[in-house]
């Protein structure tokens, strides 16, 4: 997950104030008695604030902490206004969730609880908590729907288990019990976590929520007796496996993944495929850099020529077929001739084709989906250049093709260079720095949006690296599995640089940068030619 799963941390906080936002910090340490009828918390904006999370409660310190990331820049509205809400819902919206945990959730979780069951207690928490606040301020629950979308993150549900699916169903599914959110707003989320769990899995632990719904304030026997209750229905035992399942890191992400950042992207106004590489590229980490600079003439000549030449390749040579046709020759189709004779009877133009004739016609053109990984490790400081290049002229070779290309730089983290369906003014000039170890990531982004498992058209991953990862093991198990997928993967590693090779790669070793151009290319081709 992106953030801690409670919004509720025992002890004090380390976050410290800073003056720019000290204005929103009175206004809403003012406004804090309204939403929870307490008058001894304060509120802290800043950012950074919130323990890692978007906005935590801190109960030892009362004091409730949104991070400011969530607002933007402190003059954005004047907070001692009450139609500043309105400028910065999801940030009104966390605090009124925060608000929900100092006035509803008074129980502690014991010490000796399981962490899988605390986990689990902690999860039921979220829904019960804003439940309770929506009952006593039913205007409320207008600003924790814009919440929701800022305390989910396409990482809440990794993978395809039961444990993650029961993990989406009660941070979405149960808010429709709530009544935060509605049962059309999460449509596709259910029917992913349904075909998970199955149905009778899900009405049972919909009853656990319903349960925690009910449940008093301070009664933290049955907050815990319910997530032991969970894990039973899940075939999860708490003592031997004392922490929450966590995901493999050389697994691609399956519908319950898709399903939430669909119905993420659409409660931002983005689609899937923007949604998710704003997610991916803003993990932590250093992101790469660049410069931009207008593209040179020999690099829109090449963009033109490797056109002309993908072009070339999605034209194959003319075969047999048949059609019909309204009128001979050809071979008469009774069926459709006593179609048309009825039609014409009836004093209607006849749209029946009684004859089929033989024709040459061209086979459906096939289209071209390619990724291109890029290594900005300072160890591929002579590639960036060229690879900059080669990111412009596939975007813009690509255009008239119906090929769809991106490109994507892999360092510390994963970073979009050149979208899908893009086709930038100017060429990205890319930095190099650090070491290597967001490569599955770029793979994961780079099949989120080139869908590189889905069959259908011709799919290729171009990797340019030294393969000098971290951990090649779970890289491995992507690239396999792109491999039994269909989709090509090709790897050109610098001949004077030591690495690693994987399997299940169409391994070239490239003695200069402009050779790995041309290989990318000439793949490309080449696919489209024996397509």
């Amino acid at each position: 997950m992106a953030h801690p799963g409670t919004h509720r941390q025992a002890g004090t906080t380390t976050a410290v104030g800073d003056p720019d936002w000290q204005a929103w910090c009175d206004a809403w340490t003012r406004h804090i008695p309204l939403l929870t009828g307490r008058t001894d918390l304060s509120v802290l904006v800043a950012p950074g604030a919130g323990g890692g999370a978007p906005a935590c409660f801190y109960p030892d310190a009362r004091r409730i902490e949104v991070d400011a990331t969530h607002i933007g820049s402190p003059d954005i509205a004047n907070p001692r206004r009450p139609g500043h809400k309105r400028l910065v819902p999801a940030a009104y919206g966390l605090l009124v969730h925060e608000a929900a945990h100092a006035t509803h959730s008074q129980w502690r979780t014991p010490a000796v609880t399981p962490p899988v069951v605390a986990a689990v207690a902690d999860l039921l928490e979220e829904s019960r908590a804003e439940n309770r606040q929506r009952g006593r301020r039913r205007g409320d629950r207008r600003w924790l729907r814009h919440t929701v979308t800022t305390l989910l993150d396409p990482g809440d549900a990794p993978v395809d288990d039961p444990w993650h699916a029961a993990h989406l169903a009660g941070l979405l599914l149960a808010r429709v019990d709530a009544r935060i959110i509605t049962a059309k707003d999460i449509k596709g989320v259910r029917a992913a976590v349904t075909a998970v769990l199955g149905r009778k899995k899900l009405r049972q632990l919909r009853d656990v929520w319903r349960q925690a719904h009910t449940t008093g304030d301070t009664d933290a026997e049955q907050m815990v007796d319910l997530a032991w209750r969970w894990c039973r229905i899940l075939d999860i035992d708490p003592h031997r496996q004392p922490e929450p399942p966590q995901p493999d890191p050389g697994q691609f992400a399956g519908q319950l993944a898709q399903a939430l950042a669909d119905y993420l992207a659409h409660a931002t106004g983005l689609t899937p495929a923007e949604y998710t590489a704003r997610q991916i590229t803003s993990r932590h980490g250093t992101p790469a850099t660049w410069t931009r600079r207008d593209p040179t003439d020999s690099e829109r000549a090449a963009a033109r020529t490797l056109a002309a030449r993908l072009r070339r390749a999605r034209t194959h040579q003319p075969e047999p077929d048949t059609r019909p046709s309204p009128i001979p020759p050809g071979r008469l189709r009774t069926r459709h001739a006593i179609t048309a004779q009825a039609q014409a009877a009836a004093g209607t133009m006849p749209t029946a084709t009684p004859w089929q004739r033989r024709a040459t016609l061209p086979p459906p053109k096939p289209t071209l989906h390619l990724a291109v990984l890029v290594d900005t490790s300072a160890s591929m400081r002579a590639y960036a250049a060229p690879m900059s290049a080669a990111g412009w002229i596939l975007a813009h070779a690509a255009r008239t093709n119906q090929a769809t290309t991106t490109m994507i730089g892999f360092g510390s983290r994963a970073t979009l260079l050149v979208p899908p369906r893009q086709h930038p003014a100017h060429v990205l000039q890319m930095r190099t720095a650090g070491g290597t170890s967001a490569f599955t990531d770029a793979v994961k982004l780079a099949d989120q949006l080139l869908h590189l498992r889905q069959p259908g058209r011709v799919r290729m991953l171009a990797v340019v690296s030294d393969g000098d990862l971290p951990d090649t093991t779970p890289a491995q198990r992507l690239i396999t599995t792109l491999h039994q997928a269909g989709c090509a993967v090709l790897w050109l590693r610098p001949a004077d640089l030591p690495g690693h090779t994987f399997t299940h790669t169409t391994t070239l070793l490239v003695a200069d940068p402009v050779q790995a151009v041309d290989a990318i290319a000439d793949a490309a081709v080449t696919a489209l030619e024996h397509a």
